[in-house]
């Protein structure tokens, strides 16, 4: 899932883009409200974790103008806002969920996780299809029952293949999802993962079709 954290403090934001990202998430950062509005207009991200204290206009006006352009688009705030008033204002303006600072990373995770859960993107922590099965709460994977080690890009990969299984992911779908704006990407990168990744799954689990994109089949694990 594409994240796009919007967050003045630069400290504050370092460390959230380190976790977030240490726990399989793509995430983007900017830090003035305005930038926000153009990236959700853009459709850059698949859900906003969104602070109220900005320098250049209020995070709620921010939400409100965000659900002008997308309805749907979940939306976490965070906050030092403590007040009930806040909190209230908050949701009626149409925040998803709402997570008052200081706040424990653990709680966070699980706050997105449940949201994941609405959009219907992890229906359950566990996704399985054919012999391979996907924790997505404990970031493991299994064959045939045995833990396959992947890296965190391997992982990010089969994570985003396995909740569309199905689709056809195409290069451009898959390169957004792993990799932040800005950080260098290889112009094989993609295949690279791809390929070190086929290496540890059964034959033929991933799909190529060739000049479109990659998919997995939405046959799920015979039980």
């Amino acid at each position: 899932m594409r994240l796009l954290l919007v967050e003045d403090d630069l400290d504050l934001a370092k460390g959230l883009v380190l976790a977030l990202s240490s726990q399989g998430f793509a995430v983007n950062h900017v830090s003035l409200g305005q930038h926000a509005l153009s990236s959700i207009k853009a459709r850059d991200c698949d859900a906003v974790i969104l602070d109220l204290g900005l320098p250049d206009m209020d995070g709620l006006d921010v939400l409100k103008q965000s659900r002008q352009k997308d309805t749907h688009l979940p939306v976490l705030v965070l906050t030092a806002r403590d007040g009930v008033d806040d909190r209230i204002r908050g949701l009626d303006l149409g925040a998803d969920d709402y997570l008052v600072k200081p706040f424990a990373m653990p709680e966070l995770f699980a706050r997105l996780r449940v949201i994941e859960r609405r959009m219907g993107t992890a229906a359950t922590h566990l996704i399985k299809l054919q012999q391979v099965e996907l924790d997505t709460s404990a970031h493991l994977a299994r064959v045939d029952g045995e833990t396959v080690n992947l890296s965190r890009r391997e992982y990010m990969l089969l994570k985003e293949l396995m909740e569309s299984a199905g689709r056809i992911k195409t290069r451009e779908q898959l390169e957004a999802s792993l990799y932040a704006w800005g950080e260098e990407v290889a112009s094989n990168a993609l295949e690279v993962h791809i390929s070190n990744l086929r290496k540890k799954l059964p034959k033929d689990f991933i799909k190529t079709l060739r000049g479109v994109g990659y998919s997995v089949s939405a046959t799920p694990a015979s039980v």
